[in-house]
């Protein structure tokens, strides 16, 4: 379809929120027509298929359950033959949900995902540190960084070939600049190369800006991922159906891709959606050929909102609450892991405390940190507070040895990764037999 490249809108393209909505409304029959060519929409578009945005919002809710009865194909809206890529969610309910693109679909996918205030240029060493596999995030990253010219370094994490002592050797041996991970990857990285003798802030001088998603992401936890790397975090928000939905502006506020798609807040307990407010994400692609959705429910929770932002794209704000936005009782209280998360990473910097996990039992909250002998004392003492006083919940904090939580032995092992074999000599083991690794 050439006339989805041609007509895809660029940031500044538009002066205000109403000129936004009228690209919206001018693209949004095309999405239409689209989805209404596979077997699921085609189904539920029998009364025929809307026209408009009043009549996209008679049109339920598509549920992850409707893409997971769907699997493999049943989203289709393009002869196979143009499907460029298929992919699959990490399928944690058993059943897989499936999705797929067309090579226009990935030029789209690619330009989002590098609308980023920190630029991605050919003199750039992108390291992907996340799945190459079926989920989409590796292979986004690695297709948005060609595009625009850098040396792509594919550290897939669910690998035993790059455990954490290697990439730090890569991020320091190769000058990488830019890095593509979940924020939690950037913690370890930075655990793993203090085990190496490294600091890194200091012993990383080429890297310039670290991105992250794949998980909700507290002001204090980023702030603390900025001061232990020296470089910016830079924040996207998407998902393997849907591709990048938000990324951030240079004054740190996460902008939903509103040109690219329609989006609506769903709120559970009234069953009705609004433009903004706290509640589910609902998404509608406007430029989507492989896999059309209408009102897709990511489930995520979030926050919405259309006040203004210095940055000037005039896109929607969102804050990403994520489903552990939904909270464990606690007492007379409620703790969600945003909440615990945020307090933590409050603590000062110089208790060293990265690593942590909490229980949630019924009058207590149970947390347990690893920091160094000389500051557990007081790092205990002070969450412990800062618990009660934000949480008004009693809590248990136990101060662990570095170690405990994260074993160094996870930070420094440089594992053997094998070709399979069949034959051995006399004096071999061959209990590895076929196995990529011992």
């Amino acid at each position: 379809m050439t006339d989805t490249l041609t007509a895809r809108p660029a940031i500044g393209q538009w002066r205000d929120y109403a000129e936004l909505a009228g690209l919206q409304d001018r693209r949004l029959p095309y999405a239409l027509v689209a989805a209404a060519r596979s077997p699921f929409y085609r189904a539920r578009l029998r009364a025929g298929v809307p026209e408009d945005r009043a009549g996209l919002l008679d049109v339920p809710l598509t549920t992850k359950r409707d893409l997971r009865d769907s699997y493999p194909f049943g989203l289709l809206a393009v002869p196979r033959a143009r499907l460029a890529t298929y992919h699959e969610s990490s399928g944690t309910s058993g059943v897989p949900t499936a999705s797929y693109y067309t090579a226009d679909d990935w030029h789209d996918l690619a330009e989002r995902y590098a609308r980023k205030w920190v630029g991605i240029t050919a003199d750039d060493v992108f390291l992907v540190r996340t799945p190459y596999a079926l989920m989409i995030t590796g292979h986004l990253a690695h297709a948005a960084a060609r595009r625009h010219g850098a040396t792509v370094v594919p550290g897939d994490n669910r690998s035993l070939a790059m455990p954490y002592a290697r990439v730090v050797r890569v991020l320091h041996d190769l000058g990488v600049t830019l890095t593509w991970s979940l924020p939690t990857e950037t913690l370890l990285w930075a655990a793993a190369a203090k085990a190496a003798g490294y600091r890194a802030d200091r012993d990383f001088p080429a890297l310039r800006a670290l991105f992250v998603g794949g998980e909700p992401l507290g002001t204090a936890r980023k702030a603390r991922i900025a001061e232990l790397w020296g470089v910016p975090v830079v924040e996207e928000y998407g998902s393997t159906e849907t591709g990048s939905l938000a990324g951030e502006c240079p004054h740190g506020r996460l902008h939903l891709w509103a040109d690219r798609a329609l989006f609506e807040v769903y709120h559970p307990d009234t069953g009705l959606t609004s433009p903004d407010g706290r509640g589910q994400l609902v998404v509608t692609p406007l430029f989507r050929e492989a896999m059309p959705l209408l009102r897709y429910n990511l489930e995520d929770d979030v926050d919405v909102s259309y006040d203004a932002c210095d940055c000037g794209w005039q896109l929607p704000t969102v804050r990403v609450l994520g489903r552990s936005a939904v909270g464990y009782p606690v007492g007379h209280g409620t703790v969600t892991q945003a909440a615990v998360e945020e307090l933590v990473f409050a603590l000062p910097a110089r208790y060293e405390v990265t690593f942590w996990r909490a229980q949630a039992g019924p009058d207590r909250l149970r947390v347990e940190i690893e920091v160094p002998d000389q500051h557990r004392a007081a790092a205990c003492a002070q969450l412990c507070g800062s618990i009660l006083s934000a949480l008004d919940v009693d809590a248990q904090v136990c101060g662990l040895p570095p170690g405990r939580l994260v074993p160094h032995q996870v930070l420094t092992a440089q594992p053997d990764v094998l070709k399979p074999r069949g034959l051995f000599g006399a004096d071999e083991n061959w209990d590895s037999a076929l196995l990529y690794y011992r």
